[in-house]
């Protein structure tokens, strides 16, 4: 009996074998092993950066030909700075605080502020322009040649002051050529020689540099107010 046991022991594991390579195709136990295939040209994927999906836009502030549709893009093309930074004036190695104000400096020199206890929508900018306007033959106190005054709608360029007005706290701290300045109704940007300032309610914008102020839009110049060099109105 136990010799019987012994002999029909291999025989079942050698059956047990046999119908298991017998197995085929859909009918094989386990799961499928899937080979991965490689491409042939490998894709690489890098992601657009800001920079990427501007670079359409021209790197250099538009010139006075320009429109004001470009001069918007061109404006909006760099990154926003953070206008907490621009909420303090300095003079004379002190730093002022000037509340909801801004103001902020460029490479070559123009100095631009609020003052919006006078006015919520007027932007002023002193400009060191080549040939400023001549003072009118009825204008008494100190006058600015390069005092540039913009709402949005007017543009104002030479004007009296008998102080340096909102200036007299001082200058406000450099805006980086790489960024640009939101406050209000305009967003501000500069490169090394020329600021473009866009008024986004009137759809307008204004170069300073020290060639020449130029205003884009609506705006068409028209005889001055009285104590005014020269002005632009919609």
């Amino acid at each position: 009996m136990r010799t019987a046991v012994l002999i029909a022991a291999p025989m079942l594991v050698a059956g047990l074998l046999a119908a298991g390579c017998s197995q085929s195709g859909d009918d094989a136990a386990g799961p499928a092993v899937l080979t991965p295939i490689t491409p042939s040209h490998p894709v690489q994927r890098t992601p657009r950066s800001s920079t990427e999906a501007t670079a359409t836009v021209a790197a250099k502030a538009p010139e006075s030909s320009a429109s004001a549709s470009d001069a918007i893009a061109w404006v909006q093309a760099a990154q926003p700075a953070d206008s907490a930074d621009f909420r303090v004036a300095l003079r004379g190695g002190v730093s002022t605080s000037i509340g909801e104000d801004v103001a902020f400096t460029t490479p070559f020199g123009t100095q631009c502020m609020t003052d919006v206890k006078r006015s919520a929508t007027d932007l002023a900018c002193l400009v060191a322009l080549a040939d400023p306007p001549k003072a009118p033959p009825d204008v008494y106190g100190v006058w600015k040649g390069g005092w540039v005054d913009f709402d949005g709608s007017v543009v104002r360029i030479g004007s009296a002051h008998g102080d340096p007005g909102r200036f007299a706290v001082g200058r406000g701290v450099p805006l980086p050529t790489d960024r640009s300045l939101s406050f209000g109704d305009y967003r501000c940007r500069n490169d090394a020689t020329t600021l473009v300032c866009v008024n986004y309610a009137r759809q307008t914008a204004v170069r300073y540099a020290d060639d020449a102020v130029t205003p884009f839009g609506c705006t068409r110049q028209t005889p001055p107010d009285a104590g005014v060099g020269i002005q632009y109105r919609c």
